[in-house]
């Protein structure tokens, strides 16, 4: 097992340098010694898919994830099928970046109709999966905190994702474990072993409190409440033994240099995750 004080499987998910385009990214983490990093397709498409691909492997880095897919739920036939065709492409993307995951934040239902919403999202993914398979891409299913319920994600739990999981039985299908998403659920271990083998990804951050903001109020590890070792332990029992994301939506955090940033996450990461 990797130990706890090194960083063989730190990842630096570049929304946490939101201020840095891909370049400067890139550049920071090899800079900081840290050897994986998470790309986001609105930045990497402002640089040019193969650009990007040169400049992660001329720093020796490898990419962990491509975020995101997803965002299936629509009002008509139409925008679903336009959702599901730009998921396609996610998919071409994360296969010329050299990641072999990408991440899902499933959308939220159109016209306050959760159940529609959850069975649009079932409805792409059995859509799409012929493609990641085709591709050699596999998709995350990450479920958001219940607050976003309305606004991002009709997937809200563990136990969710892996309902949709099991229903596909796919090899090209697991789930993203966020801590900053699961924390608080009493059932998240019994869902982390459930999900056993499945787990593609695992992302740390920290819950301040009181939380500042839902969306932009993520902490560095060691200023909140979560416990991060327990489910890092959790889903490394359960198979998991890939890159670990750190991933934080703060604009106080993206206002700081970004080097700065990075000294601290390696520092916070050693005694927290």
């Amino acid at each position: 097992m990797e130990s706890l004080h090194d960083f063989a499987r730190l990842s630096h998910n570049q929304i946490t340098t939101n201020s840095w385009d891909l370049r400067a990214a890139v550049e920071g983490c090899a800079r900081a010694g840290i050897p994986w990093i998470g790309l986001w397709r609105d930045k990497v498409q402002a640089h040019g898919i193969a650009a990007s691909r040169r400049l992660v492997d001329e720093a020796g880095l490898r990419v962990s994830s491509l975020c995101r897919g997803g965002w299936f739920p629509a009002a008509t036939k139409e925008e679903r099928q336009a959702r599901i065709d730009d998921n396609r492409r996610a998919i071409e993307e994360a296969a010329a970046l050299g990641t072999d995951v990408l991440v899902l934040v499933c959308g939220p239902a159109p016209d306050r109709d959760i159940v529609a919403g959850r069975a649009m999202v079932e409805d792409a993914i059995a859509q799409l999966l012929p493609d990641a398979l085709a591709g050699g891409i596999k998709l995350g299913i990450e479920p958001l905190h219940p607050m976003f319920a309305a606004d991002r994600s009709v997937i809200v739990t563990l136990a969710e994702a892996n309902r949709l999981m099991e229903v596909f039985q796919s090899d090209a299908l697991g789930v993203i474990v966020d801590a900053y998403h699961v924390w608080w659920d009493a059932d998240i271990f019994a869902q982390i072993e459930r999900a056993a083998g499945h787990i593609l990804g695992f992302h740390v951050s920290d819950w301040p409190v009181p939380l500042p903001d839902t969306l932009l109020g993520r902490a560095m590890m060691g200023d909140g409440m979560i416990h991060l070792r327990p489910l890092r332990a959790a889903v490394e029992a359960a198979g998991y033994r890939g890159p670990i994301e750190v991933e934080i939506f703060n604009r106080a955090i993206w206002d700081t240099p970004g080097d700065e940033v990075l000294h601290l996450l390696k520092q916070r990461y050693l005694a927290h995750v």
